[in-house]
């Protein structure tokens, strides 16, 4: 029986640039989709947050560009400013439809995001 499950990931960028966020935001939404086999009309809502150093691109504009998800709900949020953060960190939380159960779904944590869970790191993702 399908259901709806949310998959976390987090990715970095080395500048605020719309080129970096054109690169890296689409690279994390598809490794997400990859990871749990997830075709675009299994998407119910992507909600993304950016750290406060982020302002060239709104991760959703990077995300549309680079993937094809047509008709899938995208809003994002500022990150809260807490000391010790990862800087220039987009994160991602993807509400989906599928057969997985919750303990099979796939988190992905990218780059410099990769020390938010290190635990969830796996080989093809040290990237």
């Amino acid at each position: 029986m399908r259901s709806v499950r949310a998959a976390r990931g987090a990715t970095t960028v080395d500048a605020d640039t719309a080129a970096d966020l054109s690169e890296r935001v689409p690279e994390l939404v598809m490794e997400v989709m990859r990871r749990n086999d997830i075709a675009n009309p299994d998407i119910v809502s992507i909600l993304f947050t950016a750290t406060p150093d982020i302002s060239s691109m709104h991760p959703a504009t990077a995300a549309r560009h680079g993937v094809d998800l047509a008709g899938v709900p995208m809003t994002g949020a500022q990150e809260l400013d807490v000391d010790g953060s990862v800087p220039l960190c987009v994160r991602l939380m993807m509400h989906f439809e599928t057969d997985l159960t919750r303990d099979q779904v796939s988190h992905v944590y990218l780059h410099g995001a990769q020390v938010l869970r290190p635990d969830l790191v796996v080989e093809d993702q040290a990237r």
